[in-house]
């Protein structure tokens, strides 16, 4: 079982080294169905996966200057709040009610990528947006991401377009930072009430890792464009078979 949770997680990785998201939404279906885990240890074990995943996959972001820290320190303190009252929440709901939550957001993501990511105009000044439009957004995706365990990248970016203002390069380099506050902050709301299997948790991210690695490596030499399409098609396949499992 350890062999196959290292191999399928390089799977989670190589999508967030390519894509810039999408991968932290394969770690649930694969920790449940695949692995056998019940439904509330395995999206906490996808949170500490995916900030993780998000913190290494940040290191080069940041080297570059593709980081916009003040706004990414803003909006992942709101999503750490919003995160950790999710993972308290989980707590009030059964784990068939968390996995049917969980496709759902697979859908929504599997949309969002359908439709891609729009660079602003060029020469464009990008628009700030009031500071209690981010708090909120960050609130709300962050108490999407302790519910369910999914990283929420998708809808992180574009909210730091725009309502921070961020092109798009910085945008994808300062969702990986908040991405990686909230997770953490989501684990701890569920810490409060599900335990988690550590050595398989470490060897899950581990592999995230070094897939996160191998994907920025072949950034250059895969169209992103039709990475995305193919992901997202694969995404909302498997979100629809969820949904169907679970409410049949």
């Amino acid at each position: 079982m350890i062999a196959l949770a290292a191999a399928l997680s390089l799977l989670i990785g190589l999508s967030l080294g390519l894509l810039g998201g999408g991968g932290s939404i394969l770690t649930v279906p694969i920790l449940v169905y695949i692995l056998g885990i019940d439904a509330k240890p395995a999206i906490a074990m996808s949170l500490v996966v995916v900030g993780t995943t998000s913190l290494a996959a940040l290191v080069p972001h940041a080297r570059h200057g593709h980081v916009a820290w003040r706004t990414g320190a803003m909006f992942g303190a709101a999503g750490m709040v919003g995160a950790y009252l999710g993972g308290l929440g989980a707590g009030l709901l059964s784990g068939h009610t968390l996995l049917v939550l969980f496709a759902l957001m697979m859908v929504v993501t599997a949309l969002f990528m359908f439709r891609g990511r729009k660079e602003p105009a060029e020469g464009a000044t990008p628009h700030t947006h009031a500071t209690w439009r981010v708090l909120v957004d960050g609130l709300v995706v962050g108490a999407v991401t302790g519910l369910v365990g999914a990283g929420g990248g998708f809808l992180v970016v574009p909210a730091l377009v725009l309502l921070g203002g961020l092109d798009m390069r910085r945008a994808v380099g300062t969702s990986l930072l908040v991405i990686a506050m909230k997770s953490f902050a989501g684990y701890l709301g569920h810490a409060s009430h599900v335990s988690i299997d550590v050595p398989l948790t470490a060897i899950v991210a581990a592999s995230a890792v070094l897939g996160s690695l191998v994907g920025s490596a072949l950034t250059t030499r895969i169209p992103a464009s039709a990475l995305r399409q193919g992901f997202a098609v694969f995404v909302l396949i498997m979100g629809a078979l969820q949904l169907v499992k679970e409410l049949t």
